[in-house]
């Protein structure tokens, strides 16, 4: 069974930690101090009750007559008291009350064997002095916790804010902004750990750059390398007689070159170089043509025009792409849908695999063996890069046999119903700089919404 997890922030562990630790420091000194005054007006109380009755002894002695309220043999003269008195010892004793307010006594013993004895209740002004300072110290003890919690809370908000900033960061980098640095963004003039982990994450991020780097020069290389004799391979084919054999090695040389020709595309996008060259367009009728010319099978449907400012090159290698991927792996019929920024492709064949679904597409990984028995698994990759490069975003999902996606989409088994591609176009279009706003989509919070757009007067 999946444990239950109670998720909460720094900033109130921090403020709970803090405020737990100085309310144990603060009923802890409130107990000593109230313990320690009272035992010292106590032994005062003794004191003077003992003052008294000497005395009154002196006298007693000398008149014969008691005074201040003293006894002689008192029959309520408590027996702890007596015992020390019988000892021939004065002595003083503090007896508690059902009125929570002690009697002090004194006792001295009298040369005759008597005993001579006074006692009085505790002062009524050192009952309202503990009083006082028993408030005191509760008044006090609340606001060092109020205190202390609201010190938590600023500490704690400061340490979440830096790793809140931290995490912003590293999810950005994630995202393939490489230039972000988590320890700019983190920033601060105190430094503390969310330092060293910002300067890990950025080491671990150059690492990874060089890695991914050096691979992508690698594949260009080997591509690069190979594509003058796959060139010549190709132009020595032709000139073979007709036959069977020939057509097997113009296929599979052709094939070769098209794998080196996408393996190519493939590095240059991972260089993050390409530049959309924009053009105004009217998108419905855009996707229209060009899927007649590549695919004339496809059912279209254009729900709402839109005008979109893209590289149309860029946009019809999407569209081939994914029209090829439907028309080798998936179902018929294969369903075009125009709605606003958004183009649709669902073929109805066995949806796509689960690792794509929730890894994305992935260079020679075609999923799959119901789905993607052949091919190279670059026709996805290579559509999901020219997305990024129009600032677009293209998300994958598997309908369900009554024609919806939803959560259960993706799970095994649950595929029947086809593959699902949406292309989100952005509002604004990328930069001659390559660099373009954060795209926005509203429509991604449903899972087949329509979405902005206009006629051509609300063009961007």
């Amino acid at each position: 069974m999946k444990r239950l997890a109670l998720r909460t922030g720094v900033r109130w562990k921090i403020s709970i930690a803090i405020a737990a630790v100085s309310a144990l420091v603060a009923v802890a000194l409130s107990l000593v101090v109230h313990n320690a005054a009272q035992v010292s007006m106590l032994d005062n109380a003794r004191e003077v009750q003992l003052e008294r009755l000497l005395l009154a002894e002196r006298m007693y002695d000398t008149t014969k007559q008691l005074k201040f309220g003293t006894k002689v043999d008192d029959p309520g003269l408590p027996p702890e008291l007596s015992a020390r008195t019988g000892q021939g010892r004065r002595a003083t004793f503090v007896q508690a009350s059902d009125d929570d307010v002690p009697d002090v006594w004194a006792a001295v013993p009298l040369g005759n064997g008597t005993v001579l004895s006074l006692h009085s209740k505790f002062a009524d002004r050192s009952t309202m002095i503990m009083r006082d300072l028993d408030r005191a110290l509760l008044i006090g003890s609340v606001s060092v916790v109020f205190g202390c919690c609201a010190l938590g809370v600023l500490i704690g908000g400061q340490l979440s804010r830096r790793l809140r900033k931290a995490a912003a960061a590293a999810g950005r980098v994630a995202q393939g902004n490489t230039d972000v640095r988590v320890g700019d963004a983190v920033g601060g003039v105190v430094r503390d750990e969310t330092d060293e982990l910002a300067r890990a994450v950025d080491a671990l991020t150059d690492a990874l750059n060089e890695r991914i780097e050096a691979e992508r020069r690698v594949t260009a290389d080997i591509a690069h390398e190979l594509r003058t004799p796959v060139t010549g391979l190709l132009t020595a084919a032709e000139l073979l007689p007709p036959g069977r054999p020939t057509e097997l090695v113009r296929d599979r040389a052709q094939a070769m070159r098209t794998l080196v020709e996408d393996v190519l595309e493939v590095a240059r996008l991972d260089s993050a170089s390409e530049r959309a060259e924009l053009q105004e367009v009217a998108l419905g009728e855009f996707v229209e043509r060009r899927v007649r010319a590549l695919y004339p099978y496809a059912s279209i449907q254009v729900v709402e025009e839109s005008w979109v400012s893209t590289d149309p090159r860029r946009l019809e290698r999407i569209l081939g792409n994914l029209l090829t991927n439907a028309a080798k792996h998936g179902g018929t019929p294969v369903e075009v849908t125009v709605e606003g920024r958004v183009v649709r492709v669902r073929d109805h064949g066995p949806g796509f695999p689960e690792v794509l679904l929730r890894e994305g597409p992935s260079r020679f990984r075609t999923g799959a063996s119901d789905r993607a028995g052949h091919g190279h698994g670059l026709g996805l990759t290579i559509a999901a890069g020219q997305a990024r490069v129009l600032g677009a975003r293209l998300t994958f999902r598997n309908a369900r046999p009554d024609g919806g996606t939803g959560a259960g989409a993706g799970e095994p088994g649950s595929g029947s119903g086809g593959a699902v591609a949406v292309l989100w176009l952005p509002e604004h279009a990328p930069t001659t700089t390559g660099s373009f706003p954060m795209p926005q989509f509203p429509e991604q919070q449903r899972q087949f919404g329509g979405a902005s757009g206009g006629d051509r007067a609300s063009r961007p």
